[in-house]
């Protein structure tokens, strides 16, 4: 696969393929969110059992 190739197939999988890009998107708030939610909870239970000091 050359290059160009791989640029085109990736800007028609951005779009959404062959749907035309016609799909429902995830809200990048809802998403930004719940990510830093998921990375405090690590940090919360990587320190609640890193007690050997």
């Amino acid at each position: 696969m050359t290059s160009a190739s791989s640029a085109l197939f990736l800007a028609q999988l951005a779009q959404g393929g062959e749907h035309g890009g016609q799909h429902a998107s995830l809200n990048p708030l809802v998403i930004g969110l719940v990510a830093l939610g998921v990375l405090l909870l690590m940090l919360f239970v990587t320190t609640s059992f890193n007690r050997d000091r």
